[in-house]
């Protein structure tokens, strides 16, 4: 029998009677120790919980799981984790390994600590978009910062989650987590994040000494943010509810605003900068053939498309603006190279 525990945020204080019930009786509890750091305090009032053996489970025992499994198939095993026992994609792998391994399985799920931030902080859980890791690695914030554009696009609110290694006792700083996204928007420049960018660090959600602290990355770079765990949400479009409740739930160095609003799509960029430019370049090649009627068509005919990329622009069209802009071009390229000339020059 393996049971899936989650100690929710509150920890060993927070769990019912059934779940006491279920770690004096089994045989052996795993407690993880890789997703989240576990105090002395905490530590010690499992240990009084547990009748039986008591054994923490690194990453790498999770991972491999053999012996978990291995002690499942004849003995009572519980894994104990912080916050919800599925939130961790290893764990839901665990599981259906015990199942296919004819291992009967239960889980006794608790708050988790993304979900129970996004509540503290007064924010509508319907408008978190896709969450992210950020490591220590400098390389990862490329793919954090493109999800932040992705969810900023349509919006929604981004979760960050930093770093935290239980082997070296390392969790990413949310300031390092703001300078490598600073440093990744210098290399990608698509005006995703800058100093002016509102931000809220969530620490030690759950635990007594919480705390949501919210501004600009320029302030809130200044600060010490204390004992881990920290995460990050970088909000997209907020409502004014959310703004309010924000303002009294949290401290907030700067005044709340929306993330979104100065964000575009990269199609749009595009769109921007080329759409006069082969308004000029059309204007230009019609002058070379403005004594040639059979070229006439071609010309009203790149003006055509030229038009209809400027219609599905202003319809966020994006993508039918793009192909409208790409056919002008390829007209208006091949006249100029017709008569020797450099096309865009």
């Amino acid at each position: 029998m393996l049971w899936f525990i989650g100690l929710g945020i509150s920890g060993a204080d927070g769990l019912g009677a059934d779940t006491i019930k279920v770690l004096k009786n089994a045989d052996i509890v795993f407690l993880e120790v890789f997703t989240s750091p576990i105090t002395r305090s905490q530590l010690t009032k499992i240990r009084k919980m547990v009748r039986g053996e008591l054994k923490t489970a690194s990453r790498w025992m999770v991972e491999d799981g053999k012996a978990i499994l291995n002690e499942a198939k004849n003995r009572k095993v519980a894994l104990l984790s912080y916050g919800d026992p599925f939130i961790a994609t290893t764990h839901i792998e665990l599981r259906v390994r015990a199942i296919s391994e004819k291992i009967k399985t239960k889980a006794i799920h608790a708050a988790s600590a993304i979900p129970s931030l996004i509540g503290e902080c007064g924010l509508h859980y319907y408008k978190i978009g896709r969450p992210v890791t950020m490591m220590q690695d400098k390389q990862s914030a490329t793919s954090v910062y493109q999800t932040l554009y992705e969810n900023l696009i349509t919006g929604n609110h981004t979760v960050i989650i930093l770093e935290y290694n239980s082997d070296a006792n390392f969790f990413l700083d949310p300031r390092d987590a703001f300078t490598n996204l600073i440093l990744t928007e210098s290399e990608q420049k698509q005006s995703v994040v800058d100093e002016s960018t509102f931000a809220i660090v969530g620490s030690r959600i759950g635990m007594n000494s919480q705390n949501i602290i919210t501004g600009k990355l320029s302030s809130l770079k200044k600060l010490e943010f204390g004992r881990p765990p920290h995460t990050i949400i970088i909000p997209g479009r907020m409502h004014f509810t959310e703004s309010n409740a924000l303002k009294i739930l949290a401290k907030c160095l700067d005044e709340p605003f929306d993330n979104s609003s100065r964000i575009q799509k990269v199609s749009d960029q595009m769109l921007q900068k080329y759409i006069p430019k082969a308004r000029k370049a059309l204007e230009e090649v019609t002058g070379y053939f403005k004594e040639d009627k059979s070229i006439q068509p071609v010309l009203e005919n790149a003006g055509l498309y030229l038009d209809d990329a400027e219609k599905f622009h202003s319809q966020g069209k994006s993508e039918l603006a793009v192909l409208s802009i790409g056919y002008a071009e390829g007209l208006i390229d091949a006249l100029r190279l017709s008569r020797g000339l450099d096309p865009w020059t």
